[in-house]
């Protein structure tokens, strides 16, 4: 059935905006005045050939970002928390909402609500809008009668979680720049210069020195077999993702990766801090702690965290408290299991395990300053190490050819 986004004025003359569906422009119109609406605008939406819907003559192609979600989940908040009736608050986000799908997603929402849906059965049919964690939360909200405090916890915890994401971001930008640009120097070397400057002294006719004919031989050989290089690469590239797809490839190489020098224990600090961060903030909305283990095991990137996080799953559902299998999985940092029994014993698990998370995200904050410390003069050493050496093999058979000549 066609959908349609409407503009209009309720029986108070207020204007209100939302999503309506319904056979025909005007099967809408009647729909929306025995609501007491009267539209003064209608536009209907298409379904592009990947099935998603979108409003003719407007290209969506930006993702909505954990910021913006953050900003409308605490105008819902804010809203709510005066006193203003649910559709009335979805209404007035919907309307002020820059973002295009966000603010059709909320209107679509308030439609719902308006015809009898809970908030929570409304937002999991947009999955890709607001995930498991949003929905089981709100969800909580609304049967405890506290979903604008939910809301604020919401938009806190995702605040917070893009702040984090912002800071990795900014840290790595400087390094990935230098990476860029100096694979782009030396690309730029041997493409160009290196062979000009090879055929120069080969044409001396005299016995090059080794650092020249090593230079030589590898110019010649990116000029001559670049392409088999490339086909290489692409079926290397090809062959580790197909194995990475299996469950067996997957699970070593998430090992690994918690493993690998520098980026493992960053990696591993990252994924704990998420995962204490988002088990307090579920807990402390009245998520159960099973029903929370089950959402942050979806969460967690890392096939070898998410199998420790369900075998803790099962010990909990087997009568155990959290810190034991925490502590027997071997994973985490003894930290987690150790603020995690004492949260248990004193009746404050949400509280210890937001400690441990800010804990870690200061840990992650340090870890990323030390490893670009260490990063930034590494570059810089095998950049230099990289055209001292060309700039060597360059210059040692002209200084013997001046020689020769004195």
């Amino acid at each position: 059935m066609p959908l349609f986004e409407y503009v209009g004025f309720d029986n108070g003359g207020r204007k209100v905006s939302g999503m309506v569906e319904a056979s025909g422009r005007r099967a809408v119109i009647q729909k929306l005045q025995g609501q007491g609406i009267f539209p003064t605008a209608l536009k209907e939406e298409t379904v592009d050939r990947g099935g998603k819907r979108r409003l003719p003559g407007i290209k969506l192609t930006r993702g909505i970002s954990t910021v913006e979600l953050a900003g409308a989940t605490r105008q819902l908040a804010t809203l709510l928390g005066a006193g203003l009736p649910l559709d009335e608050t979805l209404g007035t986000v919907a309307s002020q909402i820059d973002h295009p799908l966000l603010g059709r997603a909320l209107a679509r929402i308030r439609e719902d609500v308006v015809q009898g849906d809970a908030l929570h059965v409304a937002l999991g049919r947009h999955p890709r809008t607001f995930p498991v964690l949003y929905v089981n939360m709100v969800q909580v909200g609304e049967n405890s009668g506290t979903l604008d405090q939910v809301l604020e916890q919401l938009a806190d915890f995702l605040e917070e979680q893009s702040r984090m994401k912002n800071r990795i971001r900014a840290a790595l930008a400087y390094p990935a720049f230098m990476a860029v640009v100096g694979v782009g120097v030396m690309l730029f070397l041997f493409a160009f210069v290196v062979p000009k400057v090879t055929r120069m002294l080969e044409d001396l006719g005299q016995a090059l020195p080794l650092p020249t004919l090593l230079l030589i031989r590898f110019s010649d050989f990116l000029t001559a077999y670049w392409w088999l290089l490339l086909l290489a690469g692409i079926g290397l590239g090809i062959a580790l993702r197909r194995y990475l797809q299996t469950e067996a490839g997957r699970l070593k190489a998430d090992r690994q990766l918690l493993k690998a020098p520098l980026f493992g224990r960053l990696n591993l600090l990252i994924a704990t801090a998420r995962l204490c961060r988002t088990l307090a903030t579920l807990l402390q909305s009245g998520v159960p702690l099973l029903q929370a283990l089950d959402i942050v095991k979806n969460l967690m990137q890392n096939r070898v965290l998410r199998q420790a996080l369900e075998d803790t799953a099962v010990s909990v559902r087997e009568g155990e408290g959290l810190a034991a299998p925490l502590k027997r999985s071997g994973v985490f940092p003894p930290m987690v299991s150790q603020m995690a029994a004492v949260g248990e014993k004193s009746g404050e698990l949400e509280k210890m395990l937001l400690r441990v998370a800010q804990a870690y995200e200061h840990q992650v904050d340090m870890a990323i300053t030390g490893m670009l410390s260490l990063l930034e003069p590494l570059m810089i050493l095998a950049m230099g190490g990289a055209v001292g050496f060309i700039v060597m093999a360059i210059l040692l058979p002209i200084f013997q050819a001046s020689q020769g000549l004195g």
